[in-house]
């Protein structure tokens, strides 16, 4: 052993040697490599020298990298030498049988690489210098040619990889040379390998039927779709003692020959030469070769697309896919090796290709619907995950989920297609479910899953009609008591599949009393699920929404059936667990229901009343008892008192959504004044308790409720409301609270004057501190969580001084108490009229000045309302606003928002000439216009347009080209004041 072995043995050996002398050693094995010719020489003489196999790989790899990373710099007399070694390696002379597979195929790589550069131009004959010698060449030989096949097939012809385009350019010029050359041969090769070795060397074999599924896809497909070859396969597909390795490397073979491009027509006289019948006469060797079966169908079945259906003439594959689909559903139901994805994707182009199913087709389409609902049904090892969710279930239902996504895709296609099929299965399934005492949780789910998605597919006036099958679905659905509707998944979707066919019921009302029995007993809302009970409610509340005026008569059977839930609602005490669990669906649906039955014009004034006092009562009474409880054991925020009251609340908010200002105030005032009360236990909640976040929310919004349903009553408590609203100036906490008083201002109008003045110095200053011109940074990392509540507080103080403006408020401004903050308000709505990013922020802020300016000023200068705006409104807004912002270059007139701005702009110019008059027009023009270097001409016409009493869409256009003229003129970079 040479001190180059010992150190190759160093480098592969990393644990037997000293970290020192190992890089040593790998700087002595690198220096080997300095000079190419000696390099190739020494690797040569090693590999037939040495008997170490780490020296061996050592030197493959070398020559391997020298190829592939210094080829240009190989001596050209050294090439020949390279050549005549690797072939020799490869075919006459070649690695001990002994040798592992690694060092094989790093052999194969070597020489697939210098072929890739050198063939056929430098180096014409590798393929011919082998072939001869493989007939009577020992079994090292061929399974050496094979690994060099599948190597140049992997680094270089093979399509399944990305390749660049020089790669693409030698992939070509190797495969055109072969076909030229040599295919031929190397396919008798394959034939002569399968027909010698079958029997005796399986791994030889295997290799060689590898090799061939390879390369069918770009050689001429007649050297193997023949007579000699095509029995040789089927022979070892349908052999009984065929080895299963055998067999599987010739059903690749005879897929990549089905899979091979070319004319539909040429295609089926090839499909119909290939015995896959006596394939389909077995089904045991069905499931033995799925992959075969499903590839042939899905050939045939493009073909179908590609022909069409009917059977014109010989070339029609009709009757092959006929005879494809038994094995296929075969397979279908009895194999787990076959993708499902892959299954999924043939049958919906299968469906896609049906127009009018024959007799034969529907019940093909019958196997189908049974493939589906076996795929979608879960795992019962996981029935109790699901029912009381927990990771494993919650897990589970996710996968189940994505995995459904296609089957149901491919289930409502069918629906479409032949509803009359579709609607006897689920018919079947609903019969089985009942009928057999063994009906799983999991079958039951799937049934009312595909039941639930027929209802999808169901058009307008099928499903008012019930045609077909459907009304008796539906019967069977509302009357019947199924199995296992106590498991959470079971009894979650029959709730949902009965909500699905609630329009059926619409026009029929005599299921009525089904729908309600189903919403209201043991499998809806008295499920012992809380999940089920409070999706029932939900979907309860979607159905009175839907069909609550001929849900009035059964109106004391419902309340009846709801008395024991109330009762518990008002009763429990409320636990994080429990709220979090019900997500959304917090229960206070139920009483939405309630609401909108008593609100009902068909229920008398006296009934009304009896039946919201007798849900307000408990709920007002559990409220005041957690509330005197909280007062003398102090609150805090993540106690279940808490939660026990923000349930109260949303209860009270959901029940009073029923109810108008009309029905609450003229028509049953008794029940405005029980809303009334409620109120004012709520405000006390307000009071004791304002810095609890998620109370105030339930309440304001509550309080918003209450607006709308008792009107002007509601004045009296109001000041308690805002003034504690207004502890809080966070700026979420006053967005919350100006969405309110704008919810005020919009309802009441001048009403809420007086309440105005008394609020308004409190919001301006905090206001004008938040919304400051620093309170908006610009740049990355600035889009943060506090800038979008501050973009948000600011748009709705914006559309508060709209509304204030609108509705005759603009005095509230002048109150003595708030004048103070009219300049910087006023500063405010200049800077955001001019430059806001929001344009449509922009146009409300414009719309609010030329309020201000019919609001505040006259013609005459010494009788306006407001010393000094007139003159604000002339120096600042008319040349600041209306000229100057919209000269910038980001100004885009091409945008529809800005030109809604655009056109509000031009407007407060006619309102500021109508009530400025000549200071206006004097000072736009000599510190505006002439300032921007307008031509006089043009002013000129700008001063008649503007005087022109109602024409203001000639004005907008002028004022549009007088802009881009001055655009134009100074090239859109004017610096503004």
């Amino acid at each position: 052993m040479d001190d180059l072995e010992k150190a190759i043995l160093l480098v592969y050996e990393p644990g037997a040697a000293d970290p020192t002398f190992r890089a040593q050693a790998m700087a002595f094995c690198d220096h080997a490599k300095a000079d190419l010719s000696a390099l190739l020489r020494l690797c040569l003489d090693r590999l037939h020298r040495s008997s170490l196999v780490p020296v061996h790989f050592w030197c493959l790899q070398a020559l391997h990298d020298a190829v592939r990373l210094r080829y240009s710099s190989i001596p050209p007399a050294d090439l020949p030498i390279l050549r005549s070694a690797l072939l020799s390696l490869a075919s006459d002379r070649p690695l001990p049988a002994a040798s592992p597979p690694f060092l094989r195929n790093k052999l194969a790589q070597t020489l697939a690489a210098l072929i890739r550069l050198e063939y056929p131009s430098l180096w014409p004959d590798p393929f011919l210098r082998i072939l001869p010698c493989l007939p009577s060449a020992d079994p090292s030989s061929i399974d050496m040619f094979a690994r060099l096949l599948i190597a140049l097939d992997d680094d270089l012809l093979s399509l399944d990889y990305p390749r660049s385009f020089a790669e693409a350019a030698d992939a070509t010029r190797v495969k055109d040379a072969m076909r030229q050359q040599c295919v031929p041969q190397i396919v008798r090769h394959w034939f002569d390998v399968v027909s010698l070795y079958h029997s005796s060397d399986t791994f030889l074999v295997a290799a060689a039927l590898d090799t061939m599924r390879r390369y069918v896809t770009w050689i001429d497909i007649a050297l193997v779709a023949n007579d000699a070859f095509v029995p040789l396969l089927f022979e070892l597909i349908l052999a009984p003692d065929s080895i299963e390795q055998l067999r599987a490397a010739a059903v690749g073979c005879v897929l990549a020959i089905l899979q091979k491009r070319m004319d539909p027509r040429q295609k089926v006289a090839l499909l119909r030469s290939l015995p896959v019948s006596l394939v389909f006469a077995d089904p045991n060797l069905v499931i033995k070769v799925p992959y075969l079966v499903t590839g042939y169908a899905a050939e045939v079945l493009e073909c179908c697309k590609k022909l069409g259906l009917t059977d014109i003439d010989s070339s029609s594959p009709v009757e092959l896919l006929e005879e494809a689909l038994p094995s296929v559903f075969y397979v279908m139901q009895e194999s787990e090796e076959v993708e499902l994805g892959n299954v999924v994707e043939f049958l919906s182009v299968y469906v896609t290709t049906m127009r009018t199913p024959s007799q034969k087709q529907a019940v093909y389409l019958g196997h189908i619907l049974e493939f589906i609902r076996v795929q979608i049904c879960y795992d019962p090892a996981y029935r109790n995950n699901l029912d009381i969710p927990d990771k494993i279930g919650r897990e589970e239902e996710d996968q189940m989920g994505e995995r459904r996504k296609d089957l149901l895709v491919l289930f409502c296609s069918i629906c479409r297609l032949a509803p009359d099929v579709t609607q006897h299965f689920i018919q079947n399934l609903l019969i089985r479910a009942l009928s057999s005492s063994e009906a799983s949780v999991e079958e039951v789910e799937a049934t009312f899953t595909l039941f639930h998605r027929l209802g999808e597919t169901v058009n307008e006036e099928a499903m008012r009609t019930g045609s077909g099958l459907l009304r008796e679905l539906v019967q069977i659905l509302l009357s019947s008591q199924f199995p296992c509707l106590s498991h959470r998944m079971v009894a979650l979707i029959y709730l949902e599949t009965v909500m699905r066919f609630m329009k059926f019921v619409q026009d029929n009302p005599q299921y009525i009393p089904y729908v309600l029995a189903a919403f209201l007993d043991q499998r809806g809302i008295h499920h012992p699920n809380l999940n089920v009970s409070r999706r029932a409610g939900y979907l309860f509340m979607r159905a009175v929404k839907l069909m609550k005026s001929k849900f009035v008569p059964y109106l004391d059977m419902i309340l009846r059936g709801l008395q024991d839930t109330i009762t518990q609602f008002t009763t429990s005490d409320w636990c994080s667990k429990n709220f979090e669990c019900s997500g959304s669906e917090d229960g206070s649906q139920i009483f939405e229901a309630i609401g909108l039955l008593i609100g009902m014009e068909d229920v008398s004034p006296e009934k009304q009343s009896d039946y919201v006092a007798a849900f307000l009562r408990p709920l007002c009474q559990k409220l005041n008892e957690v509330l005197l409880d909280s007062k003398a054991q102090g609150l805090e925020e993540s106690s279940g008192k808490v939660l026990t009251l923000q349930q109260i609340i949303m209860a009270l908010n959901a029940l009073s959504k029923g109810f108008n200002a009309r029905l609450a105030t003229s028509i049953c005032p008794a029940i405005g004044i029980m809303f009334k009360q409620a109120l004012s236990g709520v405000l006390e909640i307000l009071t004791a308790f304002p810095n609890i976040k998620t109370l105030r929310n339930k309440i304001t919004s509550f309080i918003h409720r209450m607006v709308d349903i008792l009107g002007g009553s509601i004045f009296p408590c109001l000041p308690v409301v805002l003034k504690q609203l207004l502890m809080e100036s966070e700026p979420k906490d006053m967005v919350d609270f100006l969405v309110l008083v704008n919810q005020l201002i919009s309802k009441f109008s001048t009403s809420v004057e007086s309440i105005l003045e008394e609020i308004f110095p409190a919001v301006a200053s905090r206001l004008i501190v938040i919304l400051s011109k620093d309170a908006f940074p610009s740049g990355p990392g600035c889009n943060t969580e506090e800038v979008r509540e501050l973009q948000e507080l600011q748009r709705i103080l914006y559309t508060f001084l709209h509304l204030m403006a609108n509705h005759n408020l603009s005095s509230v401004f002048l109150a003595p108490n708030c004048r103070g903050y009219l300049d910087a308000l006023m500063q405010l709505l200049l800077l955001a009229a001019c430059s806001h990013k929001d344009v449509l922020l922009r146009k409300l802020c414009v719309q609010i000045f030329m309020k201000l300016i019919k609001d505040w000023c006259t013609n005459c200068n010494v009788d306006d309302k407001v010393p000094g705006f007139r003159s604000f409104i002339i120096e600042k807004f008319a040349t600041d606003c209306c000229l100057y912002s919209v000269l910038d270059k980001s100004f885009e007139f091409h945008d529809a928002n800005t030109l809604l701005l655009f056109g509000e702009i031009v407007l407060a110019q006619k309102v500021m000439y109508e009530k400025l008059g000549s200071d206006f027009i004097i000072h736009f023009v000599s510190k505006g216009l002439q300032a921007a270097h307008c031509p006089h001409e043009l002013t000129e016409q700008y001063y008649q347009k503007l005087q022109q009493a109602n024409d203001i869409k000639a004005l907008k256009s002028f004022y549009q080209l007088l802009v881009e003229n001055l655009r134009q003129q100074q090239n859109g970079s004017l610096v503004f004041r």
